[in-house]
């Protein structure tokens, strides 16, 4: 058995990684840790692991060294410490932001502060595998996917990738986020009393994730704007963008279904009837599953491209597991595998 441990695993993040790790068929956990909940059971935190495993939350100093080593802290704390981090994991996968972006001066200006470890950042490969398979086959070192930029750079991936996309004309995406989003600890504004029953925009544009979709799309013309709604888990990324002209609507079903052939977590929805028409976070909640569907207006060249998923999934803990199967050369599905319900 393959052996990991997951520093931070108290958090949203390290709950769903330990849900995936411990029915994983090639992994043993060998330790969470949580200096907030030092030595309680992790089910006591995550209580949906019951009768899943009697692991206890230990002290991140008494980490012993293991295979494959999960960071799943606030972002800011990885890059301080990678030095040390690099001599307990062979293999490492952060899901927070410390080494989302290659460029230093791209890192300072995006999150106003200096990286604190610059020369790593060249040496992580962006979490996405939809985008980098062949390098994670490779790495050593994989940085994490900010959720909202996973819906965002999906929604755009056929058509960066059929070289469809206009990229003289701006491209706007609405992004619907969950609550989830905000973290375990949550802040002011994710109480339930000022949570619930909303559609609150929180960031109209200049969102962090932004910059991994300028990054990984190449694209310089892009704005997300950030909108929280009544959901636990899920996001919704809705991109507005311009094709080339004469680009027809068959053109696109062929650049989507390439894309969605390819990766097998993506799956198109585009339906003429029924109630699921389009991509629906409600229906992927705990899966890995990203689901994308686009509408066309062919005398304007005006798309709407969509893509839906779980956000503690596909867009953090679950790519998290994608590439570490990657990484150790195991099927990119393996335990992984497994649907959305319906109804929830």
């Amino acid at each position: 058995m393959t052996t990991a441990s997951i520093i931070g695993g108290s958090g949203y993040g390290g709950g769903e990684l330990l849900r995936l790790l411990l029915s994983h068929p090639h992994i043993e956990v060998k330790q969470a840790t949580s200096r907030s909940h030092l030595g309680e059971y992790v089910y006591q935190v995550h209580p949906n692991l019951r009768k899943q495993t009697q692991l206890k939350f230990s002290d991140p100093a008494t980490l012993e060294p293991v295979d494959v080593l999960f960071l799943a802290q606030p972002h800011g704390q990885a890059q301080h410490h990678i030095e040390q981090y690099a001599k307990l994991g062979s293999k490492i996968i952060d899901l927070a932001a410390d080494f989302r972006l290659r460029d230093p001066a791209f890192y300072e200006q995006w999150y106003g502060e200096k990286h604190a470890a610059p020369e790593w950042l060249a040496r992580f490969v962006y979490g996405l595998p939809e985008l980098h398979r062949a390098e994670l086959a490779n790495a050593n070192y994989v940085s994490g996917v900010g959720c909202n930029a996973t819906a965002s750079n999906l929604a755009l991936l056929p058509l960066v990738k059929a070289d469809l996309l206009d990229k003289s004309f701006p491209v706007f995406i609405e992004v619907k986020v969950g609550s989830s989003e905000s973290g375990a600890e949550g802040n002011a504004g994710s109480h339930h009393a000022e949570r619930a029953n909303v559609i609150r925009t929180f960031s109209a544009f200049g969102h962090r994730h932004t910059a991994e979709v300028m990054q990984e799309m190449c694209v310089e013309q892009v704005s997300l704007t950030m909108t929280a709604v009544d959901l636990v888990r899920g996001v919704l990324a809705t991109a507005h963008a311009k094709v080339k002209p004469g680009v027809a609507t068959k053109d696109l079903w062929k650049a989507y279904r390439a894309v969605a052939n390819e990766n097998p977590f993506v799956r198109i929805v585009k339906e003429q009837r029924g109630i699921y028409r389009v991509p629906e976070p409600k229906i992927l909640a705990g899966t890995n599953y990203a689901d994308l569907g686009f509408e066309l207006d062919e005398d304007s060249g005006h798309i709407v491209s969509i893509c839906a998923i779980d956000n503690l999934m596909k867009g953090a803990a679950g790519s998290a597991v994608q590439c570490m199967n990657l990484m150790l050369g195991w099927a990119e599905t393996t335990g992984l595998e497994f649907t959305g319900l319906h109804p929830i």
